[in-house]
């Protein structure tokens, strides 16, 4: 994912010249041919993420697209008033980009996850959370959030991560993307799980259980439309994704059926448990501790199924 956002960041300051680069002190080498073509457009703001944050809004007053850039947990914990204060506020449009979002770091400590940042800046008005699934949907991602006239937060993982689509889909802010069609189930992925949901359908296929797949990109604004023809359409719909079961996508989705009349669909959760890790290890192993791995999630699927059958 990080070298289409770098490849993306370059294609589109071509464009508009309004796009200026602020880094939290990471990922130089990544952007050098940002630097060599834009100068006068990169600033690295060292290990100061509240001062980058403020930069990019007095910039942002000042006529120009910043776009933020640093380890999540440091994007938004850290820095959580200064987004909320000089950027929301003022319904900036600061694009402030969270890389190895989730489990990402996992092998760095609990300093270094960021399980619940989808919670924090998806309560404050006028934010966009956008959480791409694959390095194409990164590309869309990221056109989509310079081209929005208010504050985006863009949440990437960190690198290797597998092309999902065939093309380059064309991602609009606040509509999912279809990635399988089946009549038994709806899994709905937010984020860097989505390589690990399409084979969770194949699984599922296996046992002659055909998986509806979406890609919610976007967490905030819901794809609300999209929702009430699931949840009238299919018997269960599971909300997945690499974060808090609090507060997250499938908050965002619980919230959303409450304030609504009575739905067919029952729904069912996948993320983190509301725990710390105390363990350095890697992201696969942070992921089956949590449950969030293709065997894991397919079996809790194919349970839920029998139960309410």
């Amino acid at each position: 994912m990080r070298n289409a956002f770098a490849d993306e960041l370059l294609t589109l300051a071509e464009r508009d010249d309004r796009i200026v680069f602020l880094s939290g002190d990471i990922g130089n080498r990544l952007f050098d041919k940002f630097k060599a073509r834009f100068p006068e457009r990169f600033f690295n703001c060292g290990v100061a993420e509240q001062n980058m944050i403020g930069m990019g809004a007095g910039m942002a007053l000042s006529g120009l697209r910043p776009i933020c850039y640093t380890i999540a947990s440091f994007a938004t914990v850290r820095c959580l008033e200064q987004i909320r204060v000089d950027v929301c506020y003022h319904d900036l449009p600061v694009t402030i980009v969270g890389v190895g979002a989730g489990l990402g770091y996992a092998e760095l400590g609990a300093t270094h996850h960021a399980c619940e940042d989808i919670a924090m800046l998806r309560s404050l008005p006028n934010m966009a959370v956008v959480c791409p699934g694959d390095p194409l949907e990164v590309r869309g991602a990221l056109a989509a959030a310079v081209r929005r006239s208010g504050p985006v937060y863009l949440r990437l993982g960190k690198k290797g991560e597998p092309i999902v689509h065939a093309t380059r889909p064309d991602l609009e802010i606040g509509k999912a993307i279809p990635v399988r069609t089946g009549r038994h189930v709806a899994l709905l992925v937010t984020g860097t799980l989505l390589p690990t949901v399409v084979e969770v359908g194949k699984r599922l296929a296996e046992q002659n259980i055909e998986a509806s797949i979406f890609s919610f990109h976007t967490v905030k604004p819901l794809d609300e439309e999209l929702l009430a023809s699931l949840f009238a359409e299919f018997p269960l719909v599971a909300t997945i994704e690499e974060h808090s079961l609090v507060g997250g996508f499938g908050g965002a989705v619980a919230e959303w059926i409450a304030d609504r009349p009575p739905r067919r669909a029952r729904l069912l959760r996948f993320g983190t448990r509301d725990e710390f890790l105390h363990v350095a290890a890697d992201e696969e192993y942070a992921r089956r501790h949590f449950g969030l791995d293709a065997e894991s999630i397919a079996a809790r699927v194919v349970a839920e199924l029998k139960a309410s059958s």
